[in-house]
């Protein structure tokens, strides 16, 4: 998804936030925020309310649980706390936009209707195995997370491009990830970064 422009639906009942929201995302050079109510064709949603009739992946900020989101749980591939951080926010939108699902766990997928693919879900007497990572690559996992490009978090870690690369890369080998997308949302399954 590299060099393309996401466009963004921001439909929030806090006007203020979604403004704030708004020009945070359109700060970067990944998204194309457009307003609530807008005509445009938009990639995927970022709403409070479910209501909201539009047919793309919809990135919910919520304190209710995922089960609790009625009738609408095949179109909500994420939820995140009411205050999350735009940082993350931008993140679940990506991830949303590429089809990937971001709750907090097994058991919410499960009861949110959300279909996991074979060898998702662990069996109940079988521990989820987290890959160990460094340090060094769990701050680049962050930087990955909210959507930085190696140079970026080349210059962010004062390490050289290089170095980042050789970062992302023993990233994708230890979450056994195609792709940077994939890495985070497998991340995001395990819990090695936040939601």
């Amino acid at each position: 998804m590299a060099g393309t422009r996401l466009t963004v639906l921001i439909a929030l009942g806090d006007a203020g936030r979604a403004e704030r929201l708004s020009a945070s995302l359109a700060a970067g050079e990944d998204f194309a925020p457009v307003p609530a109510g807008s005509v445009t064709a938009v990639d995927v949603a970022i709403v409070d309310n479910v209501a909201l009739h539009v047919d793309v992946p919809l990135v919910l900020l919520s304190s209710r649980p995922v089960a609790a989101v009625d009738g609408s749980a095949g179109r909500v591939f994420a939820v995140l706390p009411p205050n999350a951080e735009d940082g993350l926010i931008a993140a679940a939108a990506r991830l949303a936009a590429a089809g990937y699902h971001a709750v907090r766990d097994a058991e919410a997928l499960d009861v949110a209707g959300f279909s996991m693919e074979a060898g998702d879900h662990p069996n109940d007497n079988e521990a989820v195995a987290r890959p160990s990572l460094s340090p060094r690559e769990a701050e680049v996992l962050a930087l990955l997370a909210e959507g930085a490009p190696n140079k970026v978090i080349a210059r962010r870690l004062d390490i050289s491009v290089h170095t980042a690369k050789f970062h992302v890369a023993a990233i994708l080998t230890k979450l056994g990830a195609a792709n940077r997308t994939d890495a985070i949302a497998i991340a995001m399954r395990q819990g090695l970064v936040l939601v």
